[in-house]
């Protein structure tokens, strides 16, 4: 079967707003918790990513700018971009199943870096992925990102699931532009 190549200038970030916090998060948990795309950690971790409480104090902060893309009335990605002191954290990063492998998530992070580079001054993004994902680390280093050394425990306090297997860890990733 052949499918028609997506028109990816169609897949433009918005502002999130609070009553959204419901369905972003839906899509981060679906996402990363779901049954399907490549994205998914349910091998390696149970439980829910996140929570609407999680989303709507993200979309409150002052210093961050969470984005979603709609497309025919329908969430179908979400990035959280939030400035820090010397550089923009990279967060909450998701793109529908459906849509995975077809250019949609870089074609995202590319505007989200954009948007960091150009309206926060900031020349290094941030962000960490689970240490035991070696696909995902591998996406996010063909575009730039690499490895910075530090690892950490997994943060079972901040509420983002169980792990599945020992020895659990989040690594962080950064990219200079």
């Amino acid at each position: 079967m052949h499918s028609d190549p997506i028109d990816l200038f169609r897949f433009r970030l918005e502002k999130a707003k609070p009553e959204q916090s419901r369905k972003i998060c839906g899509l981060i948990n679906l996402t990363y918790r779901g049954e399907a795309g490549w994205t998914r950690e349910t091998h390696i971790v149970r439980g829910s990513r996140t929570s609407h409480y999680e989303i709507e104090a993200a979309i409150a902060n002052p210093n961050a700018h969470f984005f979603v893309v709609n497309q025919h009335r329908r969430l179908v990605a979400c990035i959280y971009v939030e400035k820090q002191e010397n550089s923009a954290y990279i967060g909450f990063f998701s793109v529908h199943p459906s849509l995975q492998g077809k250019g949609v998530g870089n074609y995202i992070l590319k505007q989200a870096e954009t948007f960091a580079l150009t309206n926060l001054g900031t020349k290094k993004l941030v962000m960490y992925v689970v240490s035991q994902r070696p696909e995902l680390i591998a996406f996010y280093e063909r575009r730039g990102y690499v490895r910075t050394g530090k690892i950490e425990v997994y943060p079972l306090h901040l509420g983002m699931g169980v792990p599945k297997i020992d020895g659990l860890t989040i690594e962080y990733l950064e990219k200079n532009v």
